[in-house]
């Protein structure tokens, strides 16, 4: 095991029957799968030779963790599609929330521990509460626009509280998207919503339905779906 000092720690593992020199990337290291015959030598050679592209990756990872594990507290800004989030200690005595001006106030009590699980429940359900308010708000909306730009149809939008899931489509053509869709970047909010419009045309992911989803995406499916990969919902 080795500790570099901008790719953090490199745990090497042996495995006869890897052919091939393999670097899994996280956000805080990489664990190297060597093959019988290569050297913890011959894998920093690759790795250094493919350094700033592992960079990059861990950066994506990163703010993808921040994303999911991100506590709310007087220290954290949380930003969303439309707002951003601020919290702060106050002379109150309950919890209280405002949404003005494209800021999202939480204020708490003085002396309030926001690490608690229950408060970090608190705060996350008023959070999801205009989450839903602005989702209603725009998102059936921007599929309606893509649909027409795109000559889709669909029979109905509905926004849910799922965490497991981006987006989904029925049989019928009714699109269900999570109201966590805004806490991603504009054009990955609009991925998803064209790869649940792709599947009233193809309900499966086959070659039709990435064919589909490239030219709508401008041949950038494949870029967007893995970019979509760095981002998680809130847990």
């Amino acid at each position: 095991m080795l500790s570099d000092p901008t790719l953090g720690t490199i745990e090497f593992i042996r495995n006869e029957r890897s052919k091939h020199i393999r670097v899994r990337i996280l956000n805080s290291g990489l664990k190297v799968t060597l093959p019988p015959r290569a050297s913890e030598d011959d894998a920093m050679k690759f790795i250094n030779s493919i350094r700033t592209k592992i960079i990059q990756k861990q950066e994506k990872l990163e703010k993808g963790l921040q994303t999911r594990n991100i506590l709310i507290d007087e220290n954290s800004k949380l930003q969303t599609l439309t707002f951003v989030v601020e919290a702060k200690a106050v002379n109150r005595k309950n919890i209280y929330f405002a949404l003005k001006s494209s800021t999202l106030s939480i204020e708490f009590p003085v002396g309030t521990d926001c690490t608690t699980v229950e408060n970090q429940k608190y705060f996350w359900n008023g959070i999801s509460y205009f989450l839903r308010k602005e989702a209603k708000r725009l998102l059936p909306d921007r599929t309606k626009q893509l649909a027409d730009k795109y000559g889709f149809t669909f029979t109905d939008v509905k926004i849910q509280s799922s965490k497991t899931r981006w987006g989904s489509c029925s049989r019928a053509k009714s699109i269900n998207l999570s109201l966590y869709l805004l806490l991603l970047p504009a054009n990955l909010i609009d991925y998803v919503i064209l790869h649940e419009l792709c599947h009233t045309r193809e309900m499966n992911h086959g070659d039709k339905f990435w064919a589909w989803m490239d030219k709508v995406t401008d041949g950038k499916s494949k870029e967007l779906r893995a970019e979509l990969k760095n981002y998680h919902m809130p847990q």
